[in-house]
């Protein structure tokens, strides 16, 4: 049941686990290359093979130990709020209803008393879908001890995704929004976890963007991570349907 406090733009729907390990998950895009399916429902609400990409997210969620998940939303955010008040959820949620899009940064940098404390957090996309362990990218960051830590994937097109190139012991040496010639197809894929110090490096103003502003910004202080699981970025409706057809769900021991 979605639990209402008196702010029009905050829902939060508790789950009864105590513990804190939080995550943002950014979905307040408009989906405009998902017209004309986002017209009536926001791109998080899709569903892959009938289920929701938000349900398939929380519960990867779950399964990392996630407990706590921020929200954030701009189009059709009621539809969020009812999809959400009507689960039985494994994580608390908390959902911030931007009526003015502050970007990915702005959007961390505005709620940085949610995560007061935390050590580490993660940042998640919204529009990606995976499978993917969250546990062994949170190990490998406290192994390696970055400020970030980013998961990354190859793609056949990278000029429409943050490039990066990391150096032999794993840390990442140059990072390009969209470069027009990309320096290789190793690029961010939406899935990353960060120290409390990675709040430093938000710049002021919104909008603001992570992958303009903030990540070129850390390189040298960033490891990359290559995921193997599987994993999307749906932002075309050519995306959408190609995963109708090739989404392997989530192992019977990943559902929560």
């Amino acid at each position: 049941m979605g639990i209402y406090t008196n702010q029009p733009t905050r829902l939060v729907v508790s789950s009864n686990n105590p513990q804190a390990l939080k995550a943002f998950l950014l979905a307040a895009g408009h989906g405009t290359r998902l017209r004309p399916l986002t017209e009536h429902v926001p791109k998080c609400l899709l569903p892959i093979r009938g289920i929701p990409l938000l349900g398939i997210w929380l519960e990867v969620c779950a399964k990392a130990g996630i407990d706590s998940v921020l929200i954030n939303v701009h189009a059709h955010a009621d539809a969020v709020k009812r999809f959400l008040g009507e689960q039985q959820l494994h994580v608390s949620v908390e959902i911030i209803e931007e009526h003015e899009l502050l970007g990915s940064a702005g959007t961390i940098s505005a709620n940085r008393s949610w995560i007061a404390g935390e050590s580490n957090f993660f940042i998640l996309y919204g529009d990606v879908l995976t499978n993917a362990d969250l546990r062994s990218l949170r190990d490998y960051h406290e192994q390696v001890g970055q400020i970030a830590t980013l998961g990354l994937y190859r793609v056949p097109d990278p000029r429409r995704c943050g490039v990066v190139t990391m150096n032999e012991a794993g840390i990442i040496t140059n990072f390009q929004e969209k470069p027009a010639v990309p320096a290789g197809n190793l690029v961010f894929s939406g899935i990353m976890i960060v120290r409390a110090e990675f709040l430093n490096s938000l710049p002021p103003g919104t909008p603001t963007d992570i992958g303009y502003h903030v990540l070129p910004r850390l390189v040298g202080k960033m490891a990359g991570y290559e995921v193997f699981d599987y994993l999307k970025d749906i932002g075309t409706v050519q995306t959408y349907e190609e995963v109708q057809q090739n989404w392997p769900g989530l192992e019977r021991e990943q559902r929560c």
